[in-house]
Order: structure tokens, then C-alpha cells, then sequence
């Protein structure tokens, strides 16, 4: 499988270019560092850093009487008359926020734009997403954000976010989703009289080379919104968090070394959506999203949140950088091949595929074997097998790639299915150039080194292995990749996960879509 960097890019209706490979992977992050930014490091952490974390640990904790005084005795399901109290506390709430950030070193904050009044468009729609630094548009708007239920019950935390009026999401409630979206509703037809809400409709964060697919949740209740782009122009980028890079606490570390951190926010015009964004979530999120990458001049993709599930889902083979089974994955969403319930699916495909034994398939044989007519998206992804460019693809690097796609965590399934196809009729054996094409595929790269890990494998020097082989070997060295692979093959993986990779969103906004808008995204035109 190559990493396809001559595929076609696809235009939008404004003659605007989807993302086209080489690319930089949007959940990857590497820092790296001069001597001399090293050494500044070092000095910042012994003298501005544990000032700068104090005083913006003090801040939160003076912020936290003022919210709760603010809370007591509050209707949850209206909004009294601001008398002059709470107006004093929230002026006084800001500026406890506003002197937090010029302590992380924010010393300036460039505001363009005018910010609608709530009346006007209810709903703000920000982007890129990239770190939990993006909380500044909230204090300093003090607009309300959707979050999860759980998130009001941590101290201290809990109640400076329940200030600001959150639409809460219940994990443990089937309709909660349904319910959040009814309250934007109701929230975005008072006319005015709740604040704004503010959403982050990509899901998770990337590293702003681009945006991906925003989810529709936002665009659900077809009410005017203001799309408001922000950045973060420094010459070191210490602020992003994405899933594979720094941790959280090291990127707030980094950032309270630097001297000073840019940031920019700009309010665009409001958007009003026509009567087929109304009916169209999709259709509407796509065309605001085509207008905020215009306004930040980067390039829209439609990877999404689920293809971050892939990058960093947990197994024994960790995606690499730059890795083309994202630009697979997406090409599998346009072609409508569904992911759920595709165990079916892969051992038909493994069976039809063992009988070709490595016959090398034409476009249209492949066309045939998914049973799919001819489009300029099944050329896409025959491009990606096409490695030897004479036209041809061998339909196993397929499935061993979809099966990647389908269920990401599960590595030896995978390979015991590759194993099947591959293997000889007698013993199911394979040699090293077929365990190198198959961790190959199932990287998604063009070039692997496997002869280390085979020959640990192959204690007898037989020249093959079986899958039990392959099996007993990784029970016995579960970290075999890191070790065989990873090592072996430098430039492919950069900086570990910065957390967990439990598919859950890294961004502080949860994901509110109801899923039937999840299931089977509707055509944009």
C-alpha cells in the first residue's frame, strides 16, 4: 500500500480544493527544539513558570466564591432580569479571567470583527479546535458551551462551568443527545434572551493545518449563526494538543515558558442558512466550514473525529505519521461502505480473496468485486494499491486494509485474516516478503523493514511462519512493535500519545449530534 501523494483533489462549489496528499496529519503534533529554545526552557522553568502557575491557580480559586454566589438560588430552565449584582459579578468574573491568561502569558488578545448579539445569530461555531486554550473565547464572552454531564460535579471546576449556563450531555442517557438538541432549540428562539452558545463542531483537536468534517449538532436547530475563527500566530507552537504529540501538562508547561503567546479571534459576518441548509445539517455545516477555511486560508478535508479514533485506537500496531490508511478510511466513507457490523463483510471478502491467490486485478475487476460501479472515488482508492502503477492491484492489501479501518483495536484478528489469504495451502505458512506486505498494508505505508522481527520469529530459520507462530510470539512480546518495527523503521512514528487512547474527544466540547445524524451522512447537493 503507498502513501499516494498524486491523488485528484476533489473541489467544493467554490472551485475551493479539498486537501490533497502529501498532507500533514491533522492529529499529529511534533515539537521539536533548538539548544537554544532549550536552554530558554530551562531558565523560564526555574523563574516564570511556577509564578505564572501560581497565579493562575490563585485566580481560579478567587473565581470560585464570586461563581457560586452567582449560582445560588438560579433557575436552570429560564433567565431572570440581570440586576446589578450579577452584573457586577460577572464583570469581576472576567476580569479574574482576563488577568489568569495575562498570567499564562496572554498578554494581548487581537480582537476583529463585531460579536452578534445574541438576538441576531445564538449560536457561535469556532474552529480550529486545537487545545484547551481555546477556553479564552468563553471567558471573555461568557457564552454558554455544551459539555458533559460529569463535568459539573468536579470540584471547584464544576461550578465556574455551571456559571455560564452549559447544555449538559449525559453519557448514561439514551435520548440525552435528542434532549441537547431540543434545548439549543429552545435556547436560540428566545428571542435573545439566554446567552450564546458556543461550539466547536470538528469534535476533538487537531494541529489547525486544516479543518475536518464538522459535525452537524451545531447546525441541527437551522438558526443564523456567527462563525469565529481563532489562531495562535507564534513562531513556536506550544499550545497544541492534539492526540499524538505533547501531553496536556507539558503543553501547559511549554506555554507558561514562553515570554509572551499570541492569539487572534475574529468574528465573521452572520450566517443565515437557506432553506436547503434548513432541511440539510450537513449541507449547512459544510458551507460554513468551506467559509471559516477561507477566512484562515487553510485547506478543508473530510477526515473526522472517527478517523482520529483510528489513528490512536489501542492495539499492538500504532498507526504512523503519515500513515495513507486515513486518506482509506475516508475514501471508504464516500463510497458508503458501512464500518458497523462488518464481520460479515471481511470474511466474505477473505474468502473471495484467497481464491484470487495474488492475481494481480484491474479497475474494473475491483469495481467488481465490491460490487460498485466506476467513480472517480473508487479510482482514489485503487490508486492507493496501485503500487507498481501498471494498473493493477492485489484485492488481499484491500482487505487487510478495510479490516484496519473496521475494527482498529483488534491487531491480531487482522493479521489472522491476512494470514488466511496469504498463507500456503498446506500449513498456512507465509515468508518474510508476505509478512512485510502484510504489516505494510496494515500500516498504510510504502516501505517496511521486517527482517529483524521475522527472523525472531522464525527460531528454526525455516523460512516461513504460521499464524500461530506470529500469535505465540506477540503474547510472549506484546511491546514486539515498538522493539521490531518501530525501531527499524525510523521517521515513521513521531511523538507518542499524549493520553489515553480511549476514543473519547480531547476537546473540552462534547459531541451533542443525535445519531441518526451520525449513520449515513446526507449528500451535500
Amino acid at each position: 500500500m503507498k502513501v499516494a501523494g498524486n491523488r485528484r483533489s476533489s473541489a467544493d462549489g467554490d472551485g475551493r480544493k479539498e486537501l490533497a496528499l502529501p498532507f500533514t496529519n491533522p492529529f499529529v503534533h511534533d515539537l521539536r527544539f533548538t539548544p537554544w529554545q532549550k536552554l530558554q526552557i530551562g531558565v523560564m522553568t526555574l523563574t516564570l513558570f511556577p509564578i505564572r502557575l501560581f497565579v493562575a491557580a490563585f485566580m481560579m480559586l478567587l473565581a470560585w466564591p464570586f461563581a457560586f454566589i452567582a449560582t445560588m438560588g438560579r433557575s436552570e430552565a429560564a433567565v431572570e432580569p440581570q440586576c446589578l449584582w450579577r452584573r457586577v459579578v460577572d464583570i469581576i468574573l472576567r476580569t479574574i479571567m482576563r488577568v489568569m491568561w495575562f498570567a499564562g502569558g496572554f498578554h494581548w488578545i487581537s480582537v476583529k470583527g463585531r460579536q452578534a448579539l445574541p438576538a441576531e445569530a445564538p449560536i457561535l461555531t469556532l474552529g480550529p479546535h486545537s487545545s484547551y486554550f481555546d477556553a479564552m473565547p468563553v471567558t471573555m464572552t461568557m457564552a454558554t458551551i455544551v459539555m458533559k454531564a460529569e463535568s459539573k460535579d468536579i470540584p471547584l471546576w464544576g461550578t465556574l462551568i455551571k456559571y455560564i449556563r452549559p447544555v449538559f450531555v449525559s453519557r448514561s442517557d439514551q435520548d440525552s443527545r435528542r434532549k441537547t438538541v431540543e434545548e439549543i432549540k429552545r435556547r436560540a428562539q428566545s428571542g435573545g434572551e439566554w446567552p450564546q452558545i458556543m461550539i466547536f463542531p470538528e469534535g476533538t483537536c487537531t494541529n489547525r493545518s486544516c479543518l475536518i468534517t464538522f459535525k452537524p449538532g451545531a447546525f441541527i436547530p437551522a438558526v443564523p449563526i456567527q462563525p469565529v475563527v481563532i489562531r495562535y500566530p507564534n513562531k513556536l507552537d506550544t499550545i497544541t494538543w492534539t492526540w499524538q504529540g505533547p501531553g496536556a501538562f507539558k503543553i501547559l508547561w511549554l506555554t507558561l515558558c514562553q515570554l509572551h503567546n499570541k492569539f487572534e479571534i475574529e468574528f465573521l459576518p452572520i450566517y443565515t442558512p437557506s432553506e436547503d441548509e434548513k432541511r440539510n445539517p450537513h449541507l449547512f455545516a459544510h458551507n460554513v466550514r468551506r467559509l471559516m477555511a477561507k477566512a484562515l486560508d487553510v485547506p478543508v478535508t473530510d477526515y473526522s473525529f472517527e478517523d482520529c479514533q483510528l489513528a490512536m485506537a489501542e492495539g499492538q500496531l500504532r498507526l504512523p505519521v503519515d500513515t495513507c490508511l486515513l486518506e482509506f478510511a475516508r475514501l471508504v466513507r464516500r463510497l458508503g461502505q458501512k464500518r458497523e457490523n462488518s464481520e460479515k463483510l471481511l470474511k466474505e471478502y477473505g474468502k473471495r480473496a484467497r481464491k484470487l491467490q495474488g492475481q494481480r486485478q484491474s479497475l474494473e475487476d475491483f469495481a467488481q468485486f465490491l460490487d460498485l460501479p466506476l467513480s472517480d472515488v473508487l479510482r482514489d482508492m485503487f490508486a492507493l494499491f496501485d503500487e507498481q502503477k501498471d494498473g493493477t492491484m492485489d484485492i488481499r492489501e484491500f482487505v487487510i486494509a478495510f479490516s484496519v479501518v473496521c475494527r482498529p483495536a483488534k491487531t491480531l484478528e487482522t493479521i489472522k485474516l491476512a494470514f488466511t489469504m496469504f498463507g500456503d495451502e498446506d500449513d498456512g505458512a507465509i515468508t518474510e516478503e508476505e509478512l512485510a506486505c502484510i504489516l505494510r498494508t496494515a500500516l498504510g505505508v510504502a516501505e517496511l523493514t521486517v527482517s529483524r522481527l521475522f527472523s525472531a520469529i522464525d527460531v528454526d530459520d525455516s523460512g516461513k511462519l504460521t499464524f500461530e507462530m506470529f500469535q505465540s510470539f506477540v503474547e510472549q512480546r506484546p511491546d514486539f512493535a515498538e522493539e521490531f518495527l518501530y525501531a527499524d523503521n525510523a521517521g515513521f512514528w513521531g511523538s507518542p500519545p499524549s493520553s489515553s487512547s480511549s476514543p473519547v474527544s480531547n476537546g473540552f466540547c462534547a459531541d451533542f449530534t443525535p445519531s441518526d445524524h451520525h449513520t449515513g451522512q446526507k449528500k451535500l447537493n
